[in-house]
This record gives C-alpha cells, structure tokens and sequence, in this order.
C-alpha cells in the first residue's frame, strides 16, 4: 500500500432507525445512545447474522431484540423491535421480507435517501459519535 493510500478516509458509517421502530424504541425506554452502543456491537461481529444484510440484536438489558438492515458497512438501519417475551424470533416469511428490504436499501440512491430523511420515515442517529 502506498503512503498516500493510507491517508485516504473511509466513509463514517451512517446509522437510521425507522419511524415505526423509533416509535417502539420510546415505549420500551431504549435511547439513542443505546442504540448507538449497540451497533458498533454490531460492526464488530457481536450480533446474530441472519444473512441478506440483516442481524438481529439484543437491547435493553436483553429484554428486547432489534432487527438491523445494512448497506455494506456504510448504512445501518434498525428496522424492527420486538419484546423476546412477546415474540421468541421473527418467522421465516418475515426474514424473506426483511432481506428483500435490505436488498433495496442497498439499491437506494442519495437522493432517495435524502428525501426519506426530510420526510421522517428515516430518522438519523449517532452522527455526533465520530468513532462509529
């Protein structure tokens, strides 16, 4: 690698959580913040990994499991919560849809992301963390 490569930076990885799921999040008392924990958690390999881009995460002192949607390293969206009492895992045709979605978040251009976020159906976190 050439000195000049390395000084190149990589992308921040950008971090969302859906309105539906920020909405489910307020009500079991889960923060920003602990989301933002958890996904560095998720970056490093400490997640399930159900393939197709999509991981499932435990929150809130294990109380509660996220499913995480990714767009190569770059975009990470939690798309669902769920109570592990309520709910013991999600069901084979939910996976189906949620690596289809992930699919189409990784075909998502700038543009439309953009226009998800002023429309609040996306909602952007942990971009005051740099390390993430």
């Amino acid at each position: 690698m050439l000195q000049s490569d390395m000084s190149i930076k990589q992308p921040k990885a950008r971090i969302f959580k859906t309105k539906k799921f920020s909405k489910s999040a307020a009500k079991a008392h889960i923060s920003d913040a602990e989301l933002c924990d958890a996904i560095r958690q998720v970056m490093v390999g400490q997640a399930v990994d159900l393939g197709g881009g999509v991981f499932k995460k435990r929150l809130s002192s294990n109380t509660h499991r996220s499913i995480v949607l990714a767009k190569g390293a770059k975009l990470w969206i939690f798309q669902h919560l769920f109570a592990k009492n309520a709910t013991g895992n999600i069901e084979d045709e939910e996976l189906v849809a949620f690596r289809l979605l992930a699919k189409a978040y990784e075909k998502l251009p700038s543009e439309k992301l953009a226009m998800l976020i002023a429309s609040k159906d996306l909602q952007e976190i942990c971009h005051e963390k740099q390390e993430v």
